[in-house]
């Protein structure tokens, strides 16, 4: 998040004052649901000469269900919206992929719109399950917390980087543009931890999670770069490169210990500020307003 998003954040949530406010995902409660949107712009979030419309599609679905599962919920409903220059042929190869992507991930699609722009603008609304499972947020981490992770970091910037450059296909083209997701992982946390926990994807990059999570928690952050799982060698695309939808998550280490598959990469402890190697991070966030 850049320092212009979270300045608009704040205005936003001083003017609403909504308690609903604050994480990725808002958790109704009283309804055992959580809700988020997103909206990708290409130009912005995708080009469509790199990407195909099934391509598209799968990752805009992807990019909600990650956040979805970054709550500790189980996705379940979405809402599609589409505006651009659009065409029966593009229509038609998106809406293939969203029916065989939401019936794997189990989702029903319960509507939308249509309209016309400049440029394609897809605009999601997700819904996700919470009963019998702890949700997260941002605010729980403490000290003593393990920081942990799951899946690599830098592989999807790295992919991004490939296609600027005219590479066509690699493993990294592939990552960014179908990017793994962790549903397994996120059920087992969520049903299995006994304490509150913090636990984000990692769409705006790995320091963008330990930031936010440090900030929120008021705890400080630190990590070993060697254990963060990655392929790439470009540091700065494994701590400030977006877009890979890991799962980065503080909990408590009696709970850390009974689930299987996270990979420990630091610990929280007194104070503030995210550390690598010992060495505070200063972080400006993606920023989606250049």
């Amino acid at each position: 998040m850049s320092r212009k998003e979270f300045e608009f954040l704040n205005i936003i949530n001083n003017t609403l004052k909504s308690p609903y406010l604050g994480d990725d995902c808002a958790y109704l409660e009283d309804f055992n649901l959580v809700l988020s949107s997103d909206c990708l712009i290409e130009d912005i979030h995708f080009k469509q000469s790199y990407m195909a419309p099934q391509e598209i599609a799968r990752k805009a679905l992807l990019v909600n269900i990650s956040d979805i599962l970054a709550s500790g919920a189980k996705p379940r409903f979405v809402s599609i919206t589409l505006a651009g220059k659009l065409n029966s042929s593009f229509i038609c190869d998106f809406y293939k992929e969203v029916k065989k992507t939401t019936q794997e991930f189990d989702i029903e699609v319960i509507g939308g719109d249509l309209s016309n722009a400049s440029k394609l603008c897809i605009s999601i609304t997700i819904l996700g399950q919470t009963k019998n499972r702890r949700i997260s947020s941002r605010k729980n981490a403490c000290n003593n917390y393990i920081v942990a992770a799951i899946g690599e970091f830098g592989s999807s910037a790295q992919g991004l980087f490939d296609l600027s450059k005219g590479i066509n296909n690699n493993y990294y083209i592939n990552y960014h543009k179908n990017p793994p997701l962790y549903p397994l992982i996120s059920e087992q946390i969520a049903k299995t931890t006994k304490h509150p926990y913090a636990m984000m994807d990692s769409s705006d990059g790995l320091c963008d999670c330990l930031y936010q999570i440090s900030t929120q928690s008021k705890v400080r952050i630190e990590v070993e770069y060697d254990r963060i799982p990655k392929k790439t060698d470009n540091k700065d695309f494994v701590l400030f490169g977006g877009e890979d939808y890991s799962l980065v998550v503080c909990l408590d280490e009696s709970d850390y210990k009974n689930i299987q598959g996270l990979e420990k990469i630091g610990v929280c402890s007194i104070g503030s500020g995210v550390y690598v190697d010992k060495k505070e991070l200063c972080y400006n966030g993606f920023n989606h307003f250049n």
